[in-house]
């Protein structure tokens, strides 16, 4: 059975599943439920992370993109892999894009997964994991060789009720890998993020610290981060520093499994931009550039991998109901950085978009934005202000970032009502309707 038609059977036996149960007896006994499934669904395909190594990687930002680096680098050590996260879900040769809008899947889907991997005789498996799944205990009965923690910083605080909460769900993957029963166990741990540090309590003998400071200088050119590690030279292909964090994430991981500094410089420089992740979709008439950024740092660090240039934002921000203390903070951001912003609507669930809107022009203080719910036509105007822009500084060089969404496949409404979406499709769409018009 091919992977998508196996995904799609998966989906089917989750939503039955879920009608078993009335919905007050869901809500009653979500705990016990939860839990529950998580073991069965562990029982039914037989503790199948028992019989395949399992990395981990978890953290506030940089997941998927870590995810990905440190699955190129064990392909370029000759490894086969399998990887479930943000983007994809991949076992071998076969990949197919992650339609469900959450990193982590129900248990049934992630327990049928590891065992698929296991009969498709992967080494290893490569697994995003996310405080949201461990509220529903998504993370139970899977059994760690090593965990990748790539930084810590507020998210996600209405819906685990406090950050205490969120680091405290954080701990429990962490905790994880201190309970499986794997015989070596590598816990991997960003050194210059305060919060991060806080974990090395976890009882695992091998712990290793990456920072920064491993590949000072670097230096970050026009075709990448050029950066020196253990006597050997990466000029890679990835921008900004957010990134270089990720890449020193996976080379300490792939260090802990002996594979050479040669493979990972060669995986490293092979490795091309990451779909919603500062991914530049076009490059004339100006730049134009998708991304996930969900924080406030993280927004900044994006901002700030484009120094010298002139920046127009498409800014949506938090989805309806969830983090709104961030939403004047991310405004604040944009106004920062970029010569022009347009606001917009991106995954508003229950919440008016207008109250959403509202939240987020209080963070603006030196421009005044454009306020264009219609994710299309705020993409659209964009354009067409970065267009006016060129005509105005010819000399300077332009960038459209149109942040929030990355790669989710919907626009999120009322009543759980989907809208198909892709910002790169759209993007290229306009893009290509403005300039056929100039």
């Amino acid at each position: 059975m091919h992977l998508s038609s196996w995904v799609e059977e998966n989906n089917n036996m989750i939503s039955l599943f879920k009608k078993i149960l009335p919905e007050k007896l869901q809500k009653a006994l979500k705990p016990r439920y939860h839990y529950a499934l998580a073991f069965i669904s562990a029982l039914v395909y037989r503790f199948p992370s028992r019989e395949i190594k399992i990395i981990a990687i978890t953290g506030t930002k940089g997941k998927t993109s870590t995810a990905e680096i440190v699955n190129s680098i064990l392909e370029e050590a000759g490894l086969k892999t399998a990887l479930a996260g943000t983007l994809r879900f991949k076992i071998g040769d076969e990949s197919v894009r992650n339609m469900y809008k959450m990193t982590m899947p129900g248990r049934f889907f992630l327990q049928k997964f590891i065992r698929k991997a296991v009969k498709q005789k992967c080494d290893w498996i490569v697994l995003e994991m996310t405080s949201e799944g461990v509220k529903q205990f998504r993370h139970k009965f899977i059994a760690l060789d090593a965990l990748i923690l790539t930084n810590i910083s507020p998210e996600h605080i209405e819906s685990h009720g406090s950050y205490k909460n969120y680091i405290q769900a954080k701990f429990q993957i962490a905790k994880s890998l201190e309970k499986s029963n794997k015989k070596r166990k590598v816990f991997i741990v960003n050194g210059d993020n305060e919060e991060s540090r806080k974990f090395l309590s976890i009882k695992v003998r091998e712990k290793y610290i990456f920072s920064k400071e491993d590949a000072i200088p670097y230096q970050e050119r026009e075709t990448g981060i050029l950066f020196s590690i253990n006597n050997t030279a990466i000029q890679s292909r990835l921008h900004g520093e957010f990134n270089l964090y990720n890449m020193l994430a996976g080379i300490a991981f792939a260090q802990t499994q002996d594979v050479s500094m040669a493979t990972i410089k060669t995986a490293l420089e092979n490795f091309i931009e990451i779909p919603g992740r500062r991914h530049v979709i076009a490059k004339d008439p100006f730049e134009v550039v998708i991304d996930y950024a969900h924080t406030i740092d993280s927004l900044e660090q994006l901002y700030k991998s484009f120094k010298g240039k002139l920046l127009v934002g498409v800014l949506g921000n938090t989805g309806g109901g969830r983090d709104v203390w961030k939403r004047p903070g991310m405004a604040r951001t944009a106004d920062t950085y970029c010569a022009h912003v347009v606001l917009t609507n991106e995954d508003p669930y229950d919440e008016d978009p207008k109250k959403i809107i509202a939240d987020m022009v209080k963070g603006f203080q030196k421009n005044i934005p454009e306020v264009i719910l219609d994710r299309r036509e705020a993409i659209k105007t964009a354009f067409k202000r970065a267009l006016k822009i060129k005509i105005e500084h010819p000399d300077k060089k332009i960038a459209v970032l149109i942040t929030g969404k990355g790669t989710d496949p919907y626009i999120m409404g009322a009543s759980g009502n989907k809208t198909p979406w892709d910002d790169a499709t759209v993007a290229l769409e306009e893009l290509r309707n403005i300039t056929n018009i100039q």
